[in-house]
């Protein structure tokens, strides 16, 4: 079972590359070797332009066969598969762990520069240093939040 977690700052450059963290890559690995050794590939996107999304390919292909249970013709499944399809990319990392982040995403997101990237149980998130830093102070954690988690024990 995959379990990402914490933050590993990074940096894009100039080129629009990535380089998966050590600690994350190591889980990837150890993952994609449980799942019967194949040299692991990733679907990166997003789902709303405001930061990237990086899927191990099991995971997401798990997405995509819950999403093929919902008719062609369902509004919410065309939207997710429409904006996850524009900003989506399957990418493998290079020799040296990095991959480039398509330059849609890499400009919606302002992924240039510092950046960090979240393990998110299953997927690795990763945001503008800034723009998450932004999104901590506009959005904090509320009552009701903790509320909906104390329900589960957490």
């Amino acid at each position: 079972m995959l379990r990402l977690r914490g933050n590993s700052p990074a940096t894009v450059d100039e080129k629009g590359r990535l380089k998966l963290p050590t600690g994350f890559k190591a889980d990837l690995e150890a993952f994609a070797k449980g799942e019967g050794g194949e040299a692991f590939a990733f679907y990166l996107t997003s789902f709303d332009g405001q930061s990237a999304r990086l899927y191990p390919m099991p995971v997401w292909e798990q997405i995509e066969e819950r999403l093929a249970k919902l008719p062609s013709t369902s509004p919410a499944k065309q939207k997710f598969l429409q904006v996850t399809a524009y900003f989506g990319s399957e990418v493998a990392p290079d020799a040296q762990g990095r991959f480039v982040i398509p330059g849609i995403l890499r400009e919606a997101a302002e992924l240039t520069g510092e950046v960090a990237i979240l393990g998110q149980m299953d997927y690795l998130a990763i945001w503008s240093r800034a723009r998450f830093q932004g999104r901590l102070a506009a959005e904090p954690l509320t009552t009701d939040d903790f509320a909906q988690l104390a329900e589960l024990g957490i």
